[in-house]
């Protein structure tokens, strides 16, 4: 093969759909084709004219227009075009012209027409949408280290024998014969579907053989009642911090009503020590931030594992979402250890990314305090100091303070629940767009420490109130469509154009489009997810998204969110603080193609949502 053949062999394996093609099949297809240069202005395929051809932009840039008047898109190499005249033999539906000095390569009809028929991945390449490029997109990214790892395992994985339960009416005798036989160290009480309680091993030595309690007594004398449960979807990582946290060894997996069975500590600690379980595990070990902080050190390394083998976007954001819960709530113990017992029950709250499960390497602090009524002003004074060692904690552990000063070391954000109601209340019924604006972070807000039942009343007055409050909903949908992806009308990249990110594309305006829309539809919705996956499913499921405006939207979000974590995960391990910003050069040439794509998901959606929403209207 000489060398021009060679570049354009090369050219293409770099390029979907021919980088699909086997090496043979590619091989072959170099040699049929032929390459034309077209001058700047020239049309290259006239709106209603015959076409039998596939053409492969090999340098320069086209417009493609439909009916001859409206752009559909500026292709960059690498795109192909006139697919449907060539596939139809009909009539060209577009007029495709070159707005710059522009290099072709041709393919014969018949050739493409083989293509089709022998080759099926090459074949669905044109057969499928928008949300199935995403989709492989992701997949190239990611790349195939097939198989599951440990580092991704869910509760559910380790769910390995049907739950052993029991009657609440057994003696604790009967019970305790019961995980004999069954050699079982829980036995789950239930009454129909209903979890009434748990029974372990460390309760019939601590509350029967230590304290001489009769055998004959009920069960539920010394069983924890209402017992904590787990979904089967949730990591193996926030099982463990949810049994650190209430200082149990067992959780019943439940999936809606139904009972899978449990996961004990055990099970956890079986994984592979390279799992983040371990990680999780020694924060607990940690009695000051300086040594949360050397556990925090080993988290861009671990990111950078999830990376490597295969982890997803929303997992990884699950990950260190769930190291950032477990050094709050850490902190917050040896707050309450230095500081003596609160005067009032209180609740933290996280909010922002960390609130929505998607807290990246470098993502600063959002978090404020959620008061029992009972707090006075004399309180505060010992909320203060708490919050205060809890934030600087979080700096020391790597966390940005909020430049906003949205933390609970604000007192604005040291409030009582009905304080907090009112707040809501108030930014929902009577909505100023500035206040709008600075209140998003509030609605994505979730319980880390304390319980979490003031939180949920709380989420109760919002799902209630918001689907209500059209001119709320209005001003925060003005708010989703005024932010932009850094793409240009014709999908040229917007890059920074001063600055210490001087020519870099802000990846975080790309995911923000998606979080601030989403948001808006569980709103409207009354939806009670906080993440933006979930959230997003259950406003499609609501039929505010078709299935393939839902599929497209979540593609393009784990895409861009990949790309940013892989990015952080990349300057971490150069010793650089970790950002948003990332300069095209150093994305492949698919990359980019596949980051205009994803950005031009998100513009769709946000034209979709302006025109339901009539933001044009909004002052």
């Amino acid at each position: 093969m000489d060398v021009e053949l060679r570049e354009i062999h090369d050219f293409l394996s770099s390029h979907p759909p021919y980088s699909l093609l086997p090496a043979k099949v590619l091989d072959d297809l170099v040699g049929r084709l032929h390459l034309r240069y077209f001058r700047r202005g020239t049309t290259i395929i006239e709106l209603g004219a015959a076409n039998n051809s596939l053409y492969i932009l090999r340098s320069g840039a086209i417009d493609i227009y439909r009916a001859g008047k409206d752009l559909v898109e500026r292709a960059d190499p690498g795109s192909s075009f006139g697919t449907s005249s060539v596939r139809s033999r009909q009539p060209s539906a577009y007029k495709i012209v070159a707005i710059e000095d522009s290099l072709v390569l041709v393919m014969p009809g018949d050739v493409f027409h083989r293509l089709l028929t022998g080759e099926p991945e090459f074949a669905e390449f044109f057969d499928t949408g928008q949300k199935d490029v995403m989709k492989r997109a992701v997949a190239e990214l990611q790349g195939d280290s097939g198989g599951r790892t440990v580092l991704k395992t869910r509760v559910g994985d380790l769910v390995k024998r049907e739950p052993i339960t029991a009657s609440p009416d057994l003696t604790i005798r009967q019970a305790a014969k019961i995980m004999t036989e069954h050699k079982v160290s829980a036995l789950l009480i239930t009454e129909g579907n209903r979890i009434r309680g748990i029974l372990t091993d460390r309760d019939l030595r601590s509350k029967v053989v230590a304290s001489n309690v009769s055998r004959e007594q009920p069960v539920t004398t010394i069983m924890t009642t209402d017992p904590l449960t787990i979904a089967p979807t949730a990591l193996a990582v926030e099982a463990m911090l949810e049994m650190l946290g209430i200082n149990v060894h067992h959780l019943p997996v439940v999936d809606g009503d139904k009972l899978l069975g449990l996961v004990s500590s055990g099970d956890l600690m079986r994984l592979e020590t390279a799992n983040p379980v371990f990680l999780v595990g020694d924060i607990a070990k940690q009695a000051s931030p300086e040594g949360l902080a050397t556990v925090t050190g080993r988290l861009p390394l671990l990111v950078a594992q999830l990376i490597e083998q295969d982890a997803s976007a929303d997992e990884i954001h699950r990950l260190v979402t769930a190291v950032s819960d477990a050094i709050s709530d850490r902190l917050l113990k040896l707050a309450e250890a230095e500081l003596g017992p609160p005067p009032v029950p209180y609740e933290w709250l996280v909010l922002g990314s960390q609130g929505r499960y998607e807290h990246g390497l470098g993502s600063d602090q959002d978090h404020v305090l959620l008061l029992d009524d009972a707090a006075t002003a004399e309180d505060d004074a010992y909320f203060a100091a708490l919050a205060e060692y809890v934030t600087a904690g979080m700096e020391t552990c790597g966390y940005p303070r909020c430049p906003g000063e949205v933390m609970a070391t604000n007192p604005r954000w040291r409030q009582t629940l009905k304080a907090w109601t009112t707040d809501f209340h108030r930014w929902l019924t009577e909505p100023e767009s500035d206040a709008v604006l600075h209140a998003q972070i509030f609605f994505d807000f979730r319980c880390i420490h304390g319980g979490g039942q003031r939180a949920e009343t709380l989420r109760d007055t919002i799902r209630s109130l918001a689907p209500r409050s059209p001119r709320f909903l209005g001003h925060l949908a003005t708010e989703a469509v005024e932010r932009q992806p850094p793409i240009g009308f014709f999908r040229g990249f917007v890059l920074e154009r001063s600055g210490s990110h001087r020519a870099t594309l802000d990846l975080k305006s790309g995911v923000h489009c998606v979080v601030e829309l989403v948001r808006v539809l569980s709103l409207a919705n009354g939806i009670a997810a906080v993440n933006t996956i979930e959230r997003l499913r259950a406003a499609s499921a609501a039929g505010a998204f078709s299935a393939d405006s839902e599929n497209a939207l979540l593609e393009a979000f784990e895409f861009i969110t990949y790309l940013r974590l892989r990015h952080q995960a990349q300057q971490a391990a150069a010793g650089i603080t970790a950002d948003n910003s990332v300069s095209p050069d150093d994305l492949t040439a698919l990359e980019k193609k596949h980051l205009r794509d994803a950005f031009g998901i998100i513009r769709r959606a946000q034209q979709g949502f302006a025109y339901r929403y009539q933001t044009h209207l909004m002052s």
